[in-house]
């Protein structure tokens, strides 16, 4: 037949990049460049921004408990928040003083709305009549950004008083804001200067002062003005009067009233004194005070390049501002962790790029590997382009897509070239044999990418944080995997049908020998240049030199002659022993046997792993890069109270993980008391919160460690801090990842019950799940007290009127005893401290004392006489208890019993036990009107679950719609689906095997990753049977084939594609082995200072192992499954359509 009668396809954007061959290397080269410019440009951080639209409604109203802060405050502003569009939940927490209401939005909400929103319905609630017109603040509205975290905290220490170090903080504060990436910085562990004024009661009592007498004498002395202006000969002069305080004695000498010629001075009825005000925070280091400075980045810089200027600012005051003896640490470095998994990451990139090209190799010879190699870089860099385009971060989910996505790369390109090269084989030109190669699978490779991608598409409508968090995977891998697709068919035809070549037999012999000089030559010139390099200290380049050298001398000795002999001896043997076996799989009943060997096989796989369960966890557990314990002393507990305990505790802590420091494992260890100790991951607490605190146990990565598990350091820890009454204690890893929620989180609701009510039942509830002794529960703890001590002043409003007394006067004047009032300023250079009127300690926790106080007041019914009378005259005070906060969710009086899980217990499990305790216990015990339900955790892993599930439905759906659309049949389509759900039964063998870990997320998208692998192979390889068809029915002219033709048909296609197949699946696994194993080999390292630095495992391993190695089981089974289920499933289908057509009487 000639060759004009041939069928042939073309593509057109093949066609006319070869036709200019020259403007495509000029593309090819700009993609080179910008793509490796964008690379290094590209902000890096560890994970990637998760931008959740929640809104922070804060409101401060003092004098108020916590029930009527929700009444006056919560109640109505929640009343508007709820008629909002787009609102997922929201939580109220009303304490004494303080309301605050956190409005979480869906995602698809954009966040300046989402303000705006809430905004305009804060303001409907305060233009209500009944709300409160007299708040202290408030109510304030702004978002809170997850983004926006510590980067590290900058520690201070050494023999210097308070306010040196506060001083020398100042300083590093201001120098590191002014950095562009970053938002704030947070001095903690220092407090504030101030001027006291400690009053004496009995001296105040006796000369008959009242605070106000001090107060007024004070801001009536403590000034300096302007008088006006004189005119002295001809000129005008300032008269100013200059009264400020310079001294203490200045202060201590004002007379605060003068009768009868008797002056009273301040000094007659108190102490001043210049001192710090009560600490809102207590910073140590290793048990050493320090003040801390917490440094905050902005959303979307890069962490590493704010990280490398903060700490040239560190160093440039150590040299040249800070004294010798001042000791500067940083703790809590997440650059070092974010360097170390994304080098990390790139090395697997590496590892896998080698092991990938290798494979090529020995399949398609030095040449041809190399034009499927381009493959790789090219499409990685315009990927990069593209996303660096888009204002998209490096993390590791974009690192690992790019992994994931290492082996399919070359998957198209494969294909290309290897068509490419068996037409040169045939005779054709270069330049025909691109263009008609490339035209001939066109179609087959866009369809087989289209439905890799449709089966990523879904995962981008992700609801929630997860699907912010894990958004990246999929756009990264659209992006590069269209990339890859574009170099296939544009890009790769050029370069092919320029430097391919087909040297004959002959031709090779005698080329042999000069090549064999060239090779040597150029090993000799690499080798002398490693030697100038070596002269000359040029360390990095001389490696390069010499491992250029080895390379070049092992791939020219060892690794060519390898492919020959794989390529010769191996591969033809591969291929008549797989023409073998498919002419047996295709004789007789043996396909029917086959499919239904492979059914059984399914229903085998899933009843082994049914008996014998995996562990299922929502999220990889990676070893703890830190510890955190938790300690909240009860409601009312002051700092320094807190700071006594923190001190045991941290002896205990120390002496718990001494194994690990002695081996080194062990970074730092930082305490903090007061303000900010809450999780890092929790929105902020309104208020102060002198009663909680925070030790943080920081470890070296995980490459150091020594093979010890911090999981053991975690269980030391929650093992020494045991046996405190009263005391809440939670040890808890660092979150990795987006923030779900505690593993066990009940939340029990009862809105038209008291709080009162509700406490009892949630007591009763807690009570019972403990007594249960259920393991693996840690310590289960309620986000509420009702045990909060309190006086309540009660004020006779008869007997104050009597007085003309009013309940301001009263509260005014309680408050000034025991917190203080700042009455006025005091000046030190460019420095001014507050002056604070109070009582001195031994009065300020003396009832008589407080009781009897004089009030001072002029009464107005009395003429405007001045009047004092002691505070017992008109109110009186008795013991009382409140509960700590009124929790709300969406509306409901909420209290939540909580809990970690221990390591090594399966959370499913446990929290299943809980649950069925709960169902028990509300039948008995729990009326319709309260309600529980368990969120946190399980609720994100049940709402994940479900989304994964549609997604992978949706995703076969689109696959099955553009199959469809490409075969034009429902056959082949249905063969391939089929493909995809027998691919599932490597996977369940595979994790029951192995008895790994089920992890919902990584496992999950690791299976409709599957389903967009698994079926590129399966569309190459029945287009080609279709197509093998097509032409013989073109060449013989003939209407339908016999089935013999159909058959051979079928055999020809899977020899032919056998070599393409198993290339791609190869290369798909070893793409992704390095990762599933934990292969780490530093080429950073190894090239400046030849040590590889290898290890294996790492939290990446972790991390990703179980969706790589969810794939690679996958994809081994799948590649069966192509080469021989397939073209099974094929054969019985003809032959089930022939039987049908033949029975209904149509013509086959």
């Amino acid at each position: 037949m000639s060759d004009n009668n041939k069928l042939y396809r073309n593509f057109r954007a093949t066609s006319f990049a070869v036709d200019n061959a020259t403007s495509i290397f000029l593309l090819t080269v700009m993609i080179l460049l910008f793509g490796v410019q964008s690379y290094n440009t590209m902000p890096k951080e560890q994970f990637p921004e998760i931008v959740i639209p929640t809104i922070y409604v804060a409101t401060t109203y003092a004098g108020n408990s916590a029930e009527d802060m929700e009444t006056l405050v919560t109640i109505p502003i929640e009343k508007e928040l709820a008629s909002i569009n787009g609102v997922k939940k929201m939580d109220g927490n009303s304490i004494n003083d303080f309301s605050n209401i956190i409005v979480e939005f869906n995602t698809t909400v954009e966040v300046d709305k989402a303000l705006q929103d809430v905004k305009d319905a804060v303001d409907k609630a305060k233009g209500d009549k009944d709300f409160p017109k007299d708040l202290t603040a408030g109510p304030n509205v702004f978002e809170i950004n997850f983004s926006e975290f510590p980067i590290m905290t900058v520690n201070l220490s050494g023999d210097y008083s308070n306010d040196e170090l506060r001083s020398f903080g100042e300083y590093l504060q201001t120098e590191i804001e002014k950095l562009s990436e970053i938002s704030e910085v947070k001095l903690k562990g220092t407090s504030e200067k101030e001027i006291q004024i400690d009053v004496d009661w009995k001296q105040m009592q006796a000369k008959q002062i009242s605070f106000d007498d001090i107060a007024n004498a004070i801001a009536m002395e403590n000034i300096t003005m302007s008088a006006g202006e004189r005119n002295f000969n001809g000129f005008n002069r300032s008269v100013r009067v200059v009264g400020e305080f310079k001294t203490i004695e200045d202060i201590e000498n004002i007379i605060i009233k003068s009768e009868f010629q008797n002056a009273v001075f301040i000094k007659d009825v108190a102490k001043v004194v210049e001192g710090v005000a009560t600490p809102t925070s207590i910073a140590r280091s290793d048990r050493l005070p320090v003040v801390s400075l917490d440094v905050i980045k902005r959303a979307g810089e890069n962490l590493l390049s704010a990280s490398d200027q903060i700490k040239e600012i560190v160093e440039k005051a150590k040299a040249n501002k800070f004294p010798d003896e001042l000791k500067v640490t940083i703790f809590n470095d997440q650059s070092i962790n974010t360097r170390d998994q994304v080098a990390n990451l790139q090395n697997s990139i590496i590892s896998g790029v080698i092991l990938v090209v290798l494979v090529l190799l020995f399949f398609l010879g030095l040449r041809n590997a190399m034009f499927v190699g381009l493959a790789i870089p090219l499409s990685m860099l315009m990927g990069i382009l593209i996303l660096n385009i888009m204002g998209i971060t490096l993390n590791v989910i974009v690192l690992f897509s790019l992994i994931l996505a290492l082996g399919m790369l070359v998957d198209n390109s494969i294909v290309v070239v290897e068509n490419i090269y068996r037409y040169m084989q045939e005779g054709y030109s270069g330049i025909d044999a691109s263009k008609k190669a490339a035209g001939e699978v066109a179609m087959p490779i866009i369809a087989s990418t289209a439905t890799t991608l449709a089966a990523f598409v879904p995962l981008m409508f992700w609801p929630g944080i997860m699907g912010e968090f894990m958004g990246y995977l999929p756009l990264t891998l659209i992006i590069v995997l269209s990339s890859s697709l574009f170099v296939a068919l544009v890009l790769t035809p050029v370069f092919a049908s320029v430097l391919m070549k087909i040297d004959s037999n002959e031709l090779v012999r005698e080329n042999e020998k000069g090549k064999m000089i060239n090779n040597l030559l150029a090993a000799g010139g690499m080798l002398v240049g490693a030697i100038i390099m070596h002269m000359n200290g040029v360390m990095w380049l001389r490696n390069a030199l010499g491992m250029a050298m080895i390379l070049s001398l092992a791939t020219y000795f060892i690794l060519r002659p390898g492919a020959v002999i794989f390529q010769t001896k191996v591969l033809p043997w591969l291929e008549n022993g797989y023409d073998r076996f498919i002419h047996f799989v295709l004789k007789g009943i043996m396909p029917l046997v086959t499919f239904i060997g492979v059914i059984l096989l399914l229903f085998t796989s899933i009843s082994l792993l049914s008996s014998n369960p995996p562990k299922t966890v929502f999220f990889p557990e990676t070893d703890p890069l830190y510890i955190n314990a938790f300690v909240e002393l009860p409601i009312g507990s002051d700092i320094h109270s807190t700071n006594a305990l923190m001190q045991e505790l941290e002896g205990k802590v120390d002496r718990s993980i001494k194994t690990f420091k002695d081996a080194g494992i062990v970074d730092a260890v930082l305490s903090q008391i007061g303000e900010n100790t809450s999780d890092p991951a929790a929105p902020p607490e309104p208020g102060a919160t002198p009663n909680k605190a925070r030790i943080t146990v920081a470890f070296v990565s995980s490459d150091k460690r020594k093979g010890l598990s911090t999981f053991d350091a975690m269980d030391s820890i929650r093992a020494a801090l045991t046996g405190y009454a009263g005391v809440s204690l939670v040890v808890d890893r660092n979150a990795e990842g987006p923030p779900t929620g505690k593993p066990i989180n009940l939340e029990i609701s009862g809105d038209d019950k008291s709080m009162r009510e509700l406490t009892i039942v949630a007591d009763d509830v807690l009570r019972h799940l403990e007594s249960l002794n259920v393991p693996g529960v840690e310590e289960l703890n309620m986000n509420i007290s009702s045990k909060v001590q309190q006086d309540i002043i009660e004020v006779d409003r008869e007997a104050s009127r009597r007085y003309g007394l009013s309940t301001l006067d009263i509260a005014k004047s309680l408050n000034t005893a025991l917190y203080g009032r700042e009455v006025s300023k005091f000046k030190d250079g460019e420095d001014e401290y507050p002056i604070i009127l109070r009582f001195n300690e031994e009065y300020r926790n003396n009832n008589e004392a407080l009781m009897n106080q004089m009030v001072t007041f002029r009464n107005m019914d009395a003429g405007g006489r001045i009047v004092q009378v002691p505070i017992s005259a008109v109110a009186r005070k008795r013991p009382s208890s409140t509960y700590s906060a009124v929790k709300r969710k969406n509306e409901k009086r909420t209290i939540t019993i909580y809990s970690n899980i221990l390591e090594g217990f399966n959370p499913n499990e446990v929290v299943e036990e809980l649950k069925q305790a709960m169902e028990e216990y509300a039948d008995v015990n729990l009326g319709e009107s309260y309600t529980y339900v368990f969120t946190g955790e399980q609720e994100e892993m049940a709402e994940n679950m479900a989304f994964l599930s549609q997604a992978l439905l949706i995703a076969i759906f689109a696959i099955f719609l553009i199959l469809v659309s490409q075969f034009n049949s429902f056959v082949s389509p249905f063969i391939i689906i089929l493909s995809i759900v027998f691919s599932t039964i490597g996977v369940l063998l595979g994790y029951w095997g192995t008895g790994m870990d089920l992890v919902v997320i990584m496992t999950g998208i690791g299976i409709i990753s599957l389903a967009g692998i698994v079926v590129n192979n399966a569309i190459v390889l029945i287009d080609y049977i279709n197509f093998l068809q097509s032409r013989e029915k073109k060449e013989t002219g003939k209407k339908y084939l016999s089935d013999d033709e159909v058959k051979l048909s079928i055999m020809m296609g899977g020899k032919t594609r056998l070599r393409p197949v198993l290339l791609t699946a190869i290369t798909t696994v070893l793409g992704l082995i390095p990762l599933a194993i934990g292969f780490n080999f530093d080429f950073g390292s190894f090239l400046t200072e030849l040590d590889p630095n290898i290890f294996i495992g790492g939290d990446n391993a972790v991390m990703w192992g179980a969706m790589s190695w969810t794939i690679v089981y996958g994809l081994v089974f799948a590649t069966f499954l192509t080469l021989v289920v397939v073209p099974v499933m094929y054969w019985l289908f003809y032959k089930i359509t022939k039987f049908v057509k033949g029975l209904f009487g149509f013509e086959h």
